[in-house]
């Protein structure tokens, strides 16, 4: 029996003029224009499978997806997918798995970073969130470290999600600042519906002294959407980080 072969791709993406990931009817997605010039590359339809969904305007440093294909790649496959590709997305590299490989389902986990600076710059602007004013990062830690004590993140969740569960299995919760830029790194074995960006926005409150660890406990343990903070941009958020036990997968 013909098994066709299965091709993984790393690429990274500027999500500023994508509606997120994945395909829609009426939007332009990172998927769709993906899509397109593989196809076009491979002289077949393809479609692709993502390691996940990002939302519009949230961007990509890693990011893999999975592909079958009935030959071996083209010669200089990345180069020429690179050329025909728009400059806000780039392959970084493309390899052969098996068949039990799923760039959703295999990943072990996922980090994001989240990127704010107090310092206005021009050359950031749909890269990374303005404060007017610099949170406390020492307060934001002692929140990620009540964070860290849970594992139902209903409070953070948007509604209207596909969520079987709001279980998630938080390993890392950070706050860093190097050189004016003000970084929130995050790595879980899955991510609800608008988490990150829920949690950035109810952690910068911490900072600016508006919620107390004590509230914190309070929003977490209400599984109540309404009781934690704003989300926040967008803008700054970048899935940084997918995990996989490759030993098991590459060929």
């Amino acid at each position: 029996m013909y098994v066709p072969l299965r091709y993984v791709l790393e690429i990274a993406y500027n999500g500023t003029n994508y509606h997120g990931w994945q395909m829609q009817s009426n939007n332009v997605t990172v998927q769709e224009v993906l899509e397109k010039e593989l196809s076009k590359i491979l002289k077949v339809q393809t479609s692709v499978m993502g390691c996940g969904r990002t939302d519009t305007g949230v961007h990509a440093i890693q990011f893999f997806l999975h592909f079958d294909y009935n030959l071996e790649l083209p010669e200089r496959f990345v180069f020429r997918l690179n050329q025909m590709l728009p400059k806000d997305i780039a392959v970084r590299e493309s390899f052969e798995v098996n068949d039990q490989f799923h760039s959703r389902f295999s990943a072990i986990y996922r980090t994001y970073v989240y990127k704010a600076t107090a310092i206005k710059n021009p050359f950031t602007e749909n890269q990374t969130l303005f404060l007017y004013n610099k949170p406390s990062i020492e307060l934001m830690n002692e929140g990620c470290r009540e964070l860290l004590k849970h594992e139902d993140f209903a409070s953070f969740c948007k509604r209207g999600g596909d969520n079987k569960t709001t279980l998630c299995d938080l390993m890392v919760a950070e706050w860093s600042e190097n050189y004016g830029l003000i970084e929130f790194r995050v790595r879980s074995n899955r991510f609800l519906r608008n988490m990150v960006r829920a949690l950035v926005g109810t952690l910068l409150e911490v900072g600016y002294g508006n919620i107390s660890i004590d509230d914190l406990q309070k929003i977490i343990s209400s599984r109540e959407r309404s009781n934690a903070g704003k989300s926040v941009s967008a803008a700054g958020l970048y899935l940084l980080e997918i995990g996989y036990n490759w030993d098991e997968f590459k060929v």
